[in-house]
């Protein structure tokens, strides 16, 4: 259940959930235009936090959308929030709309908005695994962190169809990302992930830094084919981790469970979130 006696922030501003709101001619509502970014808190301490506010002013920077507030003030926003919200394990959102516009459709001064919610991490050592479905789509700007998730959200009535939990892209049989996740395959001797025209994930990014004995990790070009042959298939995201999937359009992948290379993928990605030597705060 939703706790709306949390707080949050609006334009630097400290106030109770119930007590936010945004005027309806900003852009993020006339139009769907902004950036966001997310990331876990985990005993008070902001996981791999410089990761997401690089990519956050990134995004910022390639929506043409106007950030005043410096990396350090957001940090300082940031930390003040949790403060006040006393919530060691949590999530935190950091979303910069386009701003107020009288006609709906010119910039202005964005309006930046900080939440925190509770969030409890799933059990690592018993993940059953995901079922994913493929659908032709490329995302606008796939680089960049948008608010805009039209279409995975269009197509969940699709998933549930297919009796999946969630959607997988292909670009005319090119594998990319599920809407909020990067994906990997794993093959007798290689971890993969999708190169091109994806959102490059943080937890993504990790996983790129990882030793796997006996393994290379490597991004490439991945087939729509190739899957029916991967011995092993995960998905990556702040929520999830490294997250088996067990069967793609109703197909078994490997033998219909988790298996060891993700297994082994997950512990590496929790060890190193718990390393407070490497967590940049």
């Amino acid at each position: 259940m939703e706790n709306n006696s949390t707080y949050i922030s609006i334009n630097n501003e400290i106030l109770l959930k119930t007590q936010g709101a945004l005027g309806i001619n900003d852009l993020s509502i006339q139009r769907g235009y902004g950036i966001f970014d997310f990331l876990k808190v985990i005993d008070n301490r902001p996981i791999f936090l410089d990761d997401h506010l690089n990519r956050f002013y990134r995004s910022a920077e390639e929506m043409n959308l106007s950030m005043d507030m410096d990396r350090s003030a957001l940090k300082l926003a940031i930390h003040e929030l949790m403060q006040k919200n006393n919530l060691p394990n949590s999530a935190i959102k950091i979303i910069l709309t386009g701003g107020y516009a009288d006609d709906g459709f010119t910039l202005h001064k964005p309006n930046l908005i900080i939440t925190q919610d509770a969030f409890t991490m799933e059990d690592r050592t018993n993940l059953k695994g995901m079922k994913l479905v493929t659908y032709n789509h490329q995302r606008q700007l796939p680089t960049v962190k948008t608010i805009d998730y039209l279409q995975a959200i269009r197509l969940r009535p699709f998933i549930a169809e297919n009796n999946a939990d969630e959607v997988l892209y292909h670009n005319n049989n090119q594998i990319g990302e599920c809407p909020r996740a990067n994906f990997f395959i794993v093959t007798d001797k290689e971890i993969i992930t999708p190169k091109d025209n994806i959102l490059s994930g943080i937890i993504r990014s990790k996983v790129l830094k990882l030793s796997i004995e006996n393994y290379s990790i490597i991004e490439r070009y991945i087939s729509l084919s190739e899957l029916e042959q991967a011995k092993e298939a995960f998905i990556t995201s702040s929520t999830k981790n490294a997250y088996p999937v067990i069967a793609i359009n109703g197909n078994q992948i490997g033998n219909g469970q988790p298996g060891s290379i993700t297994a082994q993928i997950n512990e590496k990605l929790y060890e190193l979130m718990m390393d407070k030597s490497v967590i940049a705060n």
